[in-house]
């Protein structure tokens, strides 16, 4: 028997064995996430709450409302692509993931959630060195 299976067992490095997700497992999967202009973790900020993550296992499905700190926020992008980019890496491929602004709380939130949906744009931005370092700086602090 190789090292690897004697010390974390087969099912860990099986990505068929099913894994049910729910919303505290992903609330704890982004609420260290850093704001990109504070030093404190956006569950600290409370921009992301746990009552505000809906998960369903069944339908493969996880969306996640955030709420800036202020309005007029100019890094909700940022932080809400932040928030997508470590569900995408964390969270199994099956899951269709939505990050939004929760609703009146910034004032261009309708345009935000539009980039944030939009698959393209999303592939588009991580591509940029630049954007792709300060997400990944949000992300591992």
């Amino acid at each position: 028997s190789s090292g690897i299976n004697a010390e974390y067992g087969t099912t860990d490095w099986d990505n068929e064995v099913y894994d049910e997700v729910d919303s505290r497992e992903v609330f704890d999967l982004i609420r260290d996430i850093r704001d990109p202009e504070h030093p404190n973790s956006l569950e600290e900020l409370s921009v992301v709450q746990l009552d505000l993550i809906t998960c369903n296992d069944t339908d493969n499905y996880v969306d996640v409302k955030f709420t800036p700190t202020i309005p007029h926020c100019s890094m909700a992008t940022l932080i809400g692509l932040s928030l997508k980019v470590k569900l995408l890496r964390s969270l199994a491929s099956r899951f269709k993931v939505d990050v939004r602004i929760t609703p009146g709380s910034h004032d261009t939130e309708q345009a935000i959630n539009k980039q944030l949906a939009d698959k393209e744009r999303v592939a588009a931005a991580l591509e940029n060195p630049q954007l792709l370092n300060m997400v990944n700086q949000c992300i591992y602090g």
